[in-house]
């Protein structure tokens, strides 16, 4: 994603695209552009009023005159005034609009995406695109706008005055202008290619402070302050010398239309004071030509800069419009999507049964090795299942593929007997809910929390499903101990960090419950909490368990003795299947690893629980 050809030349097409966001604001951008132009024209008609005034005020020493031009040339500068504080208005409608519009559809398109982006994509890189891209573009596009179409209306307004008054002097005066094109041409290609390296850059360096500032604990943990900040000074180190490279370019771009400029106006100068010396032109028109021709070259000085920044901005937009563009690897087909949308204009929510059948169903994350072999698998709706196995044996995958957050390499599966293909994601993710190992909670309260597994939930749902989880109790405060600060209205924090693991899982578990699945995931849901938590926590998957259809992956075998079946599973296959009093009894792999928790779980018994770090970290 990162690698991008820096052979090109400036996109007009992407740039289209990204103009398509301004167009909810149609009014203002024409609005937008009349005020420029009616800015430009007062701007370059100052010098000719100024040579006017010098021939026909000053050497002619008419001051009757001089009035009824200081009230002409004030009226002038009033209506200019009124105009660029209505343009600055408009400029800023624009911008902040454009920032909402392409990040709100980054956003929207990021829900849509499949978990196969998120693996390839780093967290950083995507918060870089939808902050610094997404403003360093709407500035540019409106603001860039802006002097474009003032740049080129005071340019083209100003030559048609010089041309009309003294074409002859006019062609001395513009005689740089070629010069100006050439050398514009010439650094194009420049730029852009280190603008781009400079964005590349950019991506990795706010990648690293992404994963150090979620990593903070492990950084701290293991003591890799030092070992971290040598690789993130690296990465600055990089960033500094593409940056500079890519300044020095535009400090010599820039310096040469300043350059070009004053060649313009020197030549004015030389060739207009040789006819005023001789008789042939006025010292009004020798001003007027000097000022002009600085004047032209003013927004060509201000052109070549939004060129530079518009080169240097193209990395961002093709980085915001690749996201933009980018389809999911998981999409509704013709069939399916019809049934979702007559499912929406109904506002019907379908349940599923949620019987479940893998048909030689067949896996690859790369396209080259397949992590999953030829998996076959009826769970009838309401059963539940386990999956055991070692870390990278396909546990996760299955129910990742039965999710549909990922789609089979080969074979195919059913919900309900139809191929979930043929089934809406929204229908399929409605009637399903995931419990997370480590649970995440939103920032916000308590309330909120549980209140996302159904939104139009009321308060005494909420407190019913918290109930049935066993959170109830922790939240409010009972038999003498504290809740939490505020109850439902407690504020969780960022990612729940003011609440411990285990009423995080609770709180994760009440929002399951509400949600009311058909179709039930729970990812090792225990393996994280202290014991007396456990034995709570196993009483709300208990009631979240009863009538659902449910894949539990776990490493604590004592939680799914109770599982309808057990599959265990060995690189992509199953090596053994069955309840578990079979498994214990067939003596195999599953009774060994049975034995052998059972162990440790005694010696915990008698001699206490780990601390509540030390027991994560073993199970992770």
């Amino acid at each position: 994603m990162e690698e991008i050809d820096t052979r090109q030349s400036l996109k007009l097409a992407l740039w289209r695209s990204l103009f398509e966001f301004a167009v909810p604001y149609k009014r203002d951008l024409i609005f937008l552009g009349v005020m420029m132009v009616f800015v430009a024209a007062i701007d370059a008609v100052q010098p000719f009023l100024t040579g006017w005034a010098v021939d026909n005020i000053a050497i002619a020493r008419r001051l009757d005159r001089l009035t009824p031009f200081v009230l002409v040339y004030g009226a002038l500068m009033a209506c200019q005034a009124i105009a660029i504080r209505l343009f600055i208005g408009a400029g800023g409608r624009i911008e902040m609009g454009m920032n909402y519009s392409i990040r709100a559809a980054a956003f929207k398109k990021l829900q849509a995406l499949t978990f196969s982006y998120f693996d390839k994509t780093s967290a950083g890189w995507i918060t870089a695109r939808l902050t610094s891209d997404v403003g360093r573009l709407a500035d540019i596009i409106t603001w860039g706008l802006i002097d474009m179409i003032w740049g080129a209306s005071m340019m083209l307004i100003s030559a048609i005055l010089m041309l009309a008054t003294d074409w002859r002097l006019a062609l001395f005066a513009l005689s740089a202008f070629p010069l100006l094109v050439l050398a514009s041409v010439f650094f194009e290609r420049g730029i852009l290619e280190r603008s781009r390296e400079v964005r590349k850059h950019n991506s990795k360096l706010t990648a690293a402070f992404s994963e150090n500032i979620r990593g903070v604990k492990a950084v701290k943990a293991l003591v890799a302050e030092e070992r971290q900040g040598v690789a993130f000074r690296r990465l600055s180190e990089t960033m500094r010398r593409a940056s500079t490279r890519q300044a020095r370019l535009s400090a010599l771009y820039l310096p040469l239309v300043v350059f070009l400029g004053y060649i313009g106006m020197s030549l004015s100068l030389w060739q207009g004071g040789v006819r005023v010396l001789g008789g042939t032109a006025t010292i009004g028109l020798l001003t007027a030509f000097i000022f002009s021709a600085a004047r032209f070259f003013d927004p060509a000085t201000d052109l070549a800069r939004v060129i530079a920044d518009v080169q240097y901005a193209q990395a961002s937009a093709e980085r915001v419009v690749g996201l933009i563009e980018t389809e999911p690897a998981i999409v509704d087909g013709p069939a399916a999507r019809a049934l979702g949308e007559s499912l929406a204009a109904s506002g019907e929510r379908r349940r599923l049964r949620g019987g479940i059948a893998f048909e030689g169903v067949g896996f690859s994350y790369d396209g080259r090795r397949e992590v999953l072999s030829d998996f076959s698998l009826v769970v009838e709706p309401g059963r539940t299942v386990a999956l055991v196995g070692e870390t990278g044996s396909g546990k996760s995958t299955i129910v990742n593929l039965a999710c549909r957050f990922y789609e089979p390499t080969r074979g195919r599966i059913l919900v309900d007997g139809v191929d979930y293909r043929e089934l809406p994601l929204s229908l399929l993710h409605g009637n399903l809910g995931y419990v997370l190992q480590q649970p995440y909670l939103f920032s916000g309260t308590v309330r909120d929390n549980i209140r996302y597994g159904r939104l139009d939930a009321g308060q005494e749902e909420i407190e019913a499903a918290a109930k049935a989880a066993r959170a109830h109790e922790f939240i409010v405060g009972s038999g003498g101990s504290r809740g939490l600060e505020g109850g439902y209205d407690a504020q969780v924090g960022e990612g729940g960090l003011l609440l411990s693991t285990g009423q995080k899982q609770l709180i994760s578990l009440s929002r399951a419950i509400l949600a009311d699945p058909a179709i039930l995931v729970l990812d090792e849901a225990t393996s994280s909490v202290d014991t007396e938590t456990e034995r709570l926590v196993q009483e709300a998957i208990a009631t979240l368990l009863a009538g659902r259809t449910s894949f539990v992956v776990a490493h604590r075998l004592s939680t799914i003795v109770e599982a309808d079946l057990i599959l265990v599973l060995k690189d992509g296959r199953v090596v053994e299947r069955g309840v578990h009093e079979e498994l214990i009894a067939e003596g195999g792999y599953y009774r060994r690893l049975y034995s052998a928790q059972f162990v440790r779980d005694e010696e915990r018994s008698l001699f206490g629980d780990a601390p509540n770090g030390e027991e994560e970290e073993e199970s992770a």
